[in-house]
Formats: C-alpha cells, sequence, structure tokens
C-alpha cells in the first residue's frame, strides 16, 4: 500500500509527536517489524538500532548521553516511498550549538521501515555528549 506524500508528511509529524511525549506503544505500532534506524559511526551512538523498540533504545541511547531539550522541526518534504525532515536538536545548555540534521525515512506497506539522519556537522553533538559526561562527573 502506496502513502501520498501529506500521508507521509502528516505519519512523520505524529512520529515526531509520539516519540516526543514518550508514547512507545504508539511509536512502535507505527514501524514495520523489520524497522532499522541507523546511526553513522562518526556519532557517539554509532550502529544499527532494529525492531519495533529500536526508536525507543536509541532514544533512551541519545537522552543518556547528551541533554536534548528540543528539536526544531523546520520543513518535511516527500515523494515515492520517502519522506525527509530538516530539524535542528536543541540542548539544554544554551551555549551549544544546536545539531543540524536531515532524517530520511522509508516507508512500507504504510508503515515506518527505515530512518537515516544525516548530520550536518556531527562535532556539535559530540559537544553535547562530552558536557554531559563532564557535567556528571563533576
Amino acid at each position: 500500500m502506496s502513502m501520498t506524500p501529506q500521508e507521509m508528511i502528516d505519519f512523520v509529524d505524529n512520529l515526531y509527536a509520539a516519540t516526543g511525549v514518550g508514547d512507545w506503544e504508539t511509536a512502535s505500532s507505527m514501524l514495520t517489524d523489520d524497522f532499522v534506524a541507523y546511526e553513522a559511526d562518526s556519532l557517539p551512538m554509532a550502529g544499527a538500532y532494529r525492531g519495533k523498540n529500536a526508536l525507543k533504545d536509541l532514544y533512551a541511547k541519545v537522552m543518556g548521553m547528551c541533554d536534548v531539550a528540543g528539536l526544531d522541526i523546520m520543513e518535511t518534504t516527500a515523494g515515492k516511498d520517502n519522506a525527509v525532515t530538516i530539524l535542528s536538536i536543541r540542548f539544554a545548555d544554551p551555549d551549544l550549538a544546536p545539531a543540524e540534521i536531515c532524517e530520511v525515512f522509508k516507508f512500507r506497506d504504510g508503515k515506518c521501515c527505515e530512518i537515516k539522519p544525516y548530520y550536518y556537522d556531527p562535532s556539535a553533538f559530540h559537544a553535547a555528549a562530552k558536557a554531559k559526561a563532564a557535567a556528571s562527573a563533576a
């Protein structure tokens, strides 16, 4: 079952909303059984996160590494079986630059089967992780 571009955009908005409030039951229901989220080797949370609980596991790891204050979603565009969202991750420490990213969502049969984020400058995320580690050590 193919989705329209607007259905994909709405889906992405709903997935961000669910994960943003920790509604993992809703989030997992939106993912295929073989879902995978990839994080690049250049990031401290590098790896492939698989299955319906993958986003919950990834979020727990990321939130354990840095203090995320919020996501600022600029725009989502979609076509065929993919949507791309442009966003920035704001950190609790206002002295830290946000991490500017694009996330690619792939869809199959009305659900998300893959997410791949692309970081403009991974050093922003590394700085946030380093700041949290330093604060935790103090």
